[in-house]
């Protein structure tokens, strides 16, 4: 695996995406409520701090859980959430090396079909179906990886020409268009949201006393009569 990708738009951190399936894979689990850069610098700054030009998914899988979430949360840290995304870092490499041997380019090679891809890109813990279909376009689109179906399993991120996710980013050009795309997603979304939001009115009433309520008794009408 040896590809040139610009996806953290940092070139030691592309550089070690280009190379590392595992890094790859993890800048991908990191993407989610940070900037795509951020994410995809993570991979190099978490090899950095374990004294390495690359990921381990055996060394990962085995550290310490309160010292993997201190080295991702030291400044500055690999992510908004830290703690959380140390766990499912963890998690991972675990299920890579239970199911892989820590290779993660074994999920690809050989692979018969885009759809058989998509499935086990679907088991990895922290891999949802939208994030699954993003790395398949990814695996695709930048870095050679494409079986039968590829870009049918991909969903709409498969498309050629698109500007929907990391996928498509190959320069700072491209990561404008995507972050736009996805503003213009989330302003749909907020409009489509308020748009279904049922409109409430209130009806103020003004309650009245019964007419012969005591309070609306005549003074006069409680006058004892005949009084001397």
């Amino acid at each position: 695996m040896n590809v040139t990708v610009r996806l953290a738009q940092q070139p030691e951190a592309d550089e070690l995406l280009g190379r590392s399936a595992l890094a790859a894979l993890v800048g991908m689990l990191l993407d989610q409520q940070v900037p795509m850069e951020w994410a995809f610098t993570g991979p190099l700054t978490i090899a950095q701090r374990l004294g390495h030009d690359d990921l381990d998914a055996h060394e990962i899988a085995t550290y310490n859980p309160e010292e993997f979430v201190a080295l991702l949360s030291a400044k500055p840290a690999v992510h908004r959430y830290p703690a959380a995304m140390a766990k499912r870092v963890q998690q991972l490499c675990q299920f890579l090396v239970a199911q892989y041997d820590g290779e993660a380019a074994a999920l690809w090679k050989n692979v018969r079909t885009g759809k058989e891809l998509l499935s086990r890109l679907n088991a990895l813990p922290g891999f949802g179906k939208q994030k699954s279909q993003i790395f398949l376009a990814l695996l695709g689109k930048q870095y050679g990886v494409r079986p039968e179906g590829w870009q049918e399993a991909a969903g709409v991120y498969g498309e050629e020409g698109a500007h929907r996710s990391v996928a498509d980013i190959t320069g700072p050009e491209s990561l404008t268009l995507v972050r736009e795309f996805k503003q213009e997603v989330k302003r749909a979304a907020k409009e489509a949201k308020a748009a279904a939001k049922p409109r409430t009115t209130t009806r103020t009433t003004t309650a009245q006393a019964p007419a012969h309520s005591p309070a609306h008794t005549p003074a006069h009408a409680h006058a004892p009569t005949g009084a001397r």
